[in-house]
């Protein structure tokens, strides 16, 4: 365990003083909001998630799982397992489990090094009581095949209420076989918290890898749940394309065979933006926005803003707000553009408020109304 300097105060909604903190007032659709930096000097963060009494974890991509508490008191977590912190690879995703509380357990996603290369895993392992350490850590899934190169690993866990879990995973850059199901590559799996595969999961036929819940993704960085416990999921497009899904079991989202984006030499990919048995989009963007980390908001705290979804912006630096109606997206606003540098995860905190996790600036900010 190794003690660090907090570089700036937490506040998790618990009415602590914020004292030093930078904070900016936006105007937005739902009044003006507060921007306030809670946490400072970070290293590529990926990953925010947060524990009872007004503690959190956040992941940065080079191997550092970092716990912080409400006192201001920063620690590194020790028995973190090994990364390739390779191109977009790395330690990537965290999520407390739903009865953190009793279990104290935690969902790590991350690039595991492999002979030949890497792949996506999915570990869960009991956080210490004074954080320190990870205990009795197990892999409960491995992408199969092992690639080479840092492209595209995916990669967020989502635990439903029936305690299965969700997990995107990017096709690595091999763009063909996300429609090839006797791979990982390019799917949503949904497993149980062991590991072992939900008998209602849908059947891809003989040979299909196991877990598979939908097909023909590309690289989905985000994922959420709606008040109806259905998935929502976020991913990057080529040059155009990035595309919001629900994906549902068994069904076949599309890509390489169709997409609303190009090749980044500008030719086109595949057939269309349609074909008889996949999928479209919710909603796209052309261009690109590049987009991460995704929320969808209870309302508790911003009441105009319930059940929208939120999703950081890697490119073009701000959190997209996409007003939902039901499976619609009906409009988008762009909040704090410009302001902070390459989103990375967005979250809803136990109060409702909206968090938001700055891979450019190594921050971590949180979004309240404005006094």
């Amino acid at each position: 365990m190794r003690l660090l300097r907090l570089a700036s105060c937490i506040a998790l909604g618990l009415g602590l003083a914020a004292g030093g903190a930078r904070a900016e007032t936006f105007d937005t659709s739902a009044g003006p909001v507060e921007v306030t930096r809670i946490v400072s000097g970070l290293d590529t963060p990926w990953a925010v998630a947060f524990l009872p009494g007004g503690n959190m974890l956040i992941t940065e991509r080079d191997g550092k799982l970092l716990h912080l508490d409400a006192a201001g008191q920063r620690i590194e977590v020790d028995g973190v397992p090994a990364v390739r912190a390779s191109g977009q690879g790395g330690l990537l995703d965290v999520v407390a489990a739903n009865d953190f509380a009793r279990s104290r357990e935690i969902f790590l996603t991350y690039s595991e090094p492999a002979e030949g290369g890497a792949h996506t895993a999915v570990a869960v392992a009991r956080l210490s009581e004074d954080a320190a350490r990870l205990e009795n850590l197990r892999v409960i899934f491995r992408m199969t095949p092992t690639v080479s190169g840092g492209r595209h690993f995916g990669s967020r866990v989502v635990e439903r209420a029936d305690g299965t879990l969700f997990v995107t995973l990017g096709e690595r850059g091999q763009d063909t076989r996300a429609q090839d199901v006797t791979t990982h590559l390019g799917k949503v799996v949904r497993i149980n918290r062991d590991g072992s595969i939900p008998s209602d999961n849908p059947d891809f036929g003989p040979g299909a890898a196991p877990g598979l819940w939908s097909i023909g993704h590309r690289n989905p960085q985000g994922a959420a749940l709606d008040a109806e416990g259905r998935l929502w999921t976020v991913a990057h497009g080529a040059r155009g394309g990035d595309e919001i899904n629900r994906p549902e079991a068994g069904r076949n989202y599309g890509w390489p065979v169709i997409t609303f984006g190009r090749a980044y030499s500008g030719l086109p990919i595949g057939e269309g933006t349609h074909k008889e048995g996949m999928e479209q989009p919710v909603t796209y963007w052309d261009p690109s926005i590049a987009p991460s980390g995704m929320a969808i908001l209870s309302g508790r705290m911003f009441p105009g803003w319930e059940g929208d979804i939120f999703v950081g912006s890697l490119k073009d630096d701000y959190v997209s707000r996409l007003d939902r109606e039901g499976d619609r997206v009906t409009s988008e606003e762009g909040l704090f553009r410009g302001a902070f540098a390459r989103i990375r995860d967005v979250r809803e905190g136990p109060d409702g408020a909206l968090w938001f996790l700055s891979e450019g600036d190594g921050a971590l900010y949180r979004v309240t109304p404005a006094d």
